[in-house]
């Protein structure tokens, strides 16, 4: 009998492959290795260590390495096996991976700040290494000489760091909620542009080259969609957490966005939709549908002898209103507000049950997750919490690798 073919993906819950335990504190970063059953983590016990997958289906520390002070980031090369990691005392140390993975050696160390390291990437095409830093800094250097190129001074402590090859531009976000854009050369910058959309400090960056799009989230609990390639200054909002969000990161092949955060929250985003900007709020001393006047409106309270009332904004259509012309809430997913919001009363008889139809999943990982790396070839997402565990899953995939309805497919990406 031929398999049936439903006209919608059914909603399938990520897959929990495996937890590795035992850490004495906090996981700040961890890392799938590529083509193999294997982890990298590093940690706030000041332990570098790489985790192998036994036959007994467990994983153990193949590598289990002491650094003076506690890991902050780590940015693992699998062409080069090269380990940088970001230390708190503001070095970046690098170590070199064996083939079968089980010894690592000490290769360069670099002095690029005088606080934390926050974000550490190397660019094998560049060979260089970014580092961004407590210290309200951001720096480049030479992987191949161990020289410093060059160093950018931030408004602010940076906490977000990506790198497009192809243009040379990097993406520098800050605890003010600022994004600035920096076109590197061998040995000097330009500031091409800044933007801010967040109220809260940007946590998490990613870049999709493809698209050229740049995501953000926030401790504020949104994510911002910017459209860098279109150059339309369009920045699509994205609500769906309820804590700060943690990390981001895109699925090309599927075209989805995921996002974790504090609150244990893993979101997966249906981005193959046509999403719409939210609305400016509009100003007005008097509601824009009853124009009863707001509380600060006094000739016209006097004249009409009524109290004022406290103003709102429709989500929908951004107009000032009053809380009786703005008594429902309602969804709006396609302009990213996946929980209900307050709407006016007119726009909320206007969004059609189709308009509500939810373009996000959410998932509970049961822990407060601190970072995500997702490894597109498998589908696995890896997340380390504040509880001091390392969760693979299988997550992406299970969800969309058939999204377009046909079950009856074996999922390539799928490895379970």
């Amino acid at each position: 009998m031929a398999a049936e073919i439903h006209p919608r993906p059914q909603t399938r819950k990520p897959v929990l492959l495996s937890k590795i335990e035992g850490f004495q504190d906090v996981v700040n970063t961890a890392v799938i290795i590529p083509k193999e059953d294997g982890v990298i983590s590093v940690s706030q016990d000041r332990t570098i260590r790489v985790w192998l997958k036994r036959d007994s289906g467990q994983y153990w520390p193949s590598v289990f390495h002491t650094v003076p002070v506690a890991c902050s980031c780590m940015s693992f090369n699998p062409e080069t096996r090269r380990i940088s990691v970001g230390l708190e005392n503001g070095t970046v140390s690098e170590f070199v991976l064996s083939e079968d993975y089980n010894q690592m050696t000490p290769a360069r160390t670099y002095q690029a700040h005088q606080g934390g390291v926050t974000v550490v990437l190397f660019v094998l095409e560049m060979e260089w290494v970014l580092s961004t830093g407590q210290d309200k800094s951001f720096t480049w250097h030479c992987s191949e000489s161990g020289q410093q190129l060059g160093t950018y001074r931030t408004t602010a402590w940076v906490s977000g760091l990506q790198f497009d090859v192809e243009t040379r531009h990097a993406f520098v976000g800050d605890h003010s909620g600022q994004v600035t854009i920096l076109k590197l050369e061998q040995d000097n910058c330009s500031l091409i542009t800044t933007f801010k959309g967040h109220t809260g400090n940007v946590t998490a960056l990613c870049w999709d080259p493809v698209q050229r799009v740049l995501f953000s989230g926030s401790s504020d609990h949104s994510i911002i969609m910017w459209d860098i390639g279109g150059r339309k200054g369009t920045a699509i909002e994205l609500q769906g957490h309820n804590d700060k969000v943690q990390g981001l990161c895109y699925a090309p092949h599927t075209r989805q966005l995921i996002s974790c955060g504090s609150d244990g929250g893993t979101v997966i985003w249906n981005m193959d939709v046509t999403r719409q900007e939210t609305p400016e709020w509009l100003d007005s001393d008097s509601c824009q549908k009853c124009e009863q006047p707001f509380f600060w409106n006094f000739k016209q309270m006097w004249d009409s002898k009524k109290i004022g009332l406290r103003q709102h904004h429709c989500r929908n259509c951004g107009q000032a209103v009053c809380g009786k012309c703005s008594s429902k809430r309602s969804t709006i997913p396609l302009m990213g507000f996946e929980f209900e919001v307050r709407v006016c009363d007119s726009c909320h008889g206007s969004i059609t049950d189709e308009e509500r139809a939810p373009t996000a999943t959410f998932h509970d990982s049961k822990h407060s997750i601190i970072h995500m790396q997702y490894e597109p070839t498998r589908g696995w997402l890896l997340t380390s919490g504040t509880d001091k565990i390392i969760k693979a899953t299988c997550a992406i995939v299970c969800i969309c690798a058939c999204a377009r309805g046909l079950w009856e497919q074996t999922c390539k990406y799928c490895p379970v």
